[in-house]
């Protein structure tokens, strides 16, 4: 989304055509993905049953490892010991973590919510003392923000942070909930309610009063480390706050932001794995003298994983330009929150992405990807966290929803499209932003207080909303001068089928909004008579995607 150049929402189609994705990676880039897939294979996939039995002192050792390969401080300035490359070099990495199974998230929460907060609100005192080891992997970080009664609601915290004016000492006392790293970390970035409101606070694991409590029992990620931190009566002077005593929110809300972005990429990494085992699945295993992958349902199954992830990838790569494009940090921290919905959207899509593409790849497997033996069962119970991590997906289509209705009231042009359509795919995309348009423009009235009485309508809304992101995405990548036919194809797929499900979406919530009969057959009349490209042969397309897929045996456009 360009904030600065233009009134619509989205850009102008082919104003970011040369936006940076997977497939024009730098020398530089390509050795640093290949040092972490062999990081992964060598030194992680082979330890993962002692990691899942929590074997701190491997962890530890596996972070330090990771820390000398530099890979903690890609977002970290050079001056205190960082790489200073991006957000996409960040997503890159953790793209290719991801198929490092729990030990991913670990590292990502550590490299995420652990680190960045000194990096972007610390003083250049806090910063000296925390960043350089938090970067090297000496310390490990966590974040320590929900609570057993704030969950979504995190921001209702009950933790207190009581100023004791004869000391001069901040008093912490509460419980944090299923923190990740609990027991690694050496500190901890703390939440917590005081008379000026939510304060950020950094909190050592040495530090009286503090305490951590037994190992969660988990669905998944058995590997990382989630438990409750406990602080009892915990006293820390000025020099231990984080940013702005009453403004930690803002640290909350905009650090969850780039999480969120940082974990669609984790998520994609996953999603690229279980997609490859089942393609290795498919070719080894027969039925009816058949291998699996010859059967067209099963070809049709690889195709939409293919274009399932090849679509969350683009959205990722795009979101993590705008931000590489804010050029320091300074600058970032006033501007993070223009792209809460960005970072909203990457982060239902991919998470939702990654849950198809592993339980199709479960599928594939049979009676085998039920057995325990198979990594697509452990996949398959790591892969369902991602749609609660960093605020569930409810919460987070309702903040893409309200934040699109914050900026229709300020600018009731902010649907509109820019520019004349050309290609049929550009059509698609004007017509069903045009549907948003009209969908958002009949809304009953509602504020601030009386907009979470329309849930339902927000997530329709918010779901709509993302689809028309995805979608220029691969618009964008799919006109790049490396564009081949592969990409024109998934490009084709998404843009129809992303048109079909908004005007389904659209006649749902017009039938539902619009009261007055004769207003609303008008309307969804409008719907079926919009003029919109003959739809193409897609069953065709995907045999061809899926047959690129069969003969890599794994992710490849």
């Amino acid at each position: 989304m360009e904030r600065l150049k233009q009134k619509s929402v989205f850009p102008v189609i082919g104003d970011l055509k040369n936006f940076p994705t997977p497939d024009d990676l730098n020398d530089e880039e390509k050795m640093i993905a290949t040092m972490v897939s062999q990081f992964v294979d060598e030194s992680i996939l082979p330890q993962l049953e002692s990691l899942e039995n929590h074997d701190y002192d491997l962890t530890k050792e596996l972070f330090t490892a990771a820390g000398e390969l530099g890979l903690m401080g890609v977002e970290v300035p050079e001056e205190y010991g960082g790489l200073e490359l991006g957000k996409k070099v960040s997503g890159l990495i953790a793209e290719k973590m991801g198929y490092a199974a729990s030990f991913s998230v670990a590292f990502n929460i550590h490299s995420g919510v652990g680190l960045l907060p000194y990096v972007l609100y610390g003083t250049d005192e806090q910063k000296q003392k925390y960043v350089p080891k938090l970067a090297s992997g000496e310390w490990i970080g966590a974040y320590a923000l929900t609570e057993p009664n704030a969950g979504s609601d995190a921001l209702a915290a009950k933790t207190s942070a009581k100023w004791e004016e004869d000391s001069k000492t901040w008093v912490l006392s509460g419980e944090k909930q299923w923190i990740t790293n609990a027991h690694l970390a050496n500190t901890y970035v703390v939440f917590a309610k005081g008379e000026e409101g939510i304060t950020a606070f950094i909190v050592e694991r040495d530090m009286p009063g503090v305490s951590v409590g037994p190992e969660e029992k988990k669905l998944g990620i058995k590997g990382s480390s989630t438990a409750t931190l406990i602080l009892d009566q915990v006293r820390l002077s000025n020099d231990h706050v984080l940013g702005t005593v009453g403004k930690g929110h803002y640290i909350a809300l905009n650090i969850l932001n780039l999480a969120r972005l940082k974990l669609a990429f984790s998520n994609i990494g996953m999603a690229k794995q279980a997609m490859e085992i089942a393609i290795q699945y498919g070719l080894e295993r027969k039925q009816f003298a058949t291998k699996i992958v010859d059967f067209p349902i099963i070809q049709e199954k690889i195709a939409n994983m293919a274009v399932a992830i090849y679509g969350v990838e683009s959205m990722a790569y795009y979101t993590a330009h705008l931000l590489d494009e804010i050029d320091n940090n300074e600058k970032l921290v006033k501007e993070l929150s223009n792209y809460m919905m960005d970072c909203a959207m990457n982060k239902v899509k991919a998470s939702e992405t990654l849950d198809y593409v592993v339980d199709e790849s479960l599928q594939i497997h049979g009676g085998y990807g039920f057995m325990e033996e198979y990594d697509i069962t452990r996949m398959y119970r790591d892969a369902r966290i991602n749609r609660i991590f960093e605020g569930t997906n409810e919460i987070n289509r309702l903040t893409v929803a309200k934040a699109l209705l914050n900026q229709y009231r300020k600018d009731s042009n902010v649907l509109k499209e820019v520019g004349k359509p050309t290609s049929r795919n550009e059509q698609f995309i004007y017509h069903a932003i045009q549907l948003i348009d009209n969908v958002v423009e009949n809304l009953p009235e509602m504020d601030r207080k009386t907009m979470d009485d329309y849930q339902d309508y927000l997530r329709v809304i918010s779901d709509m909303l993302t689809e028309v992101y995805q979608m220029k995405a691969v618009l964008y990548r799919s006109l790049k001068d490396d564009a081949n036919q592969i990409k024109e194809m998934i490009a084709d797929i998404i843009c129809e089928e992303g048109f079909q499900l908004i005007e389904m979406q659209a006649t749902t919530l017009i039938a539902s909004i619009v009261k007055d009969e004769g207003k609303k057959a008008e309307m969804l009349a409008s719907i079926k008579g919009t003029e919109i490209p003959i739809y193409t042969d897609l069953f065709a397309k995907k045999k061809e995607i899926s047959k690129k897929q069969v003969e890599t045996g794994k992710y490849a456009v």
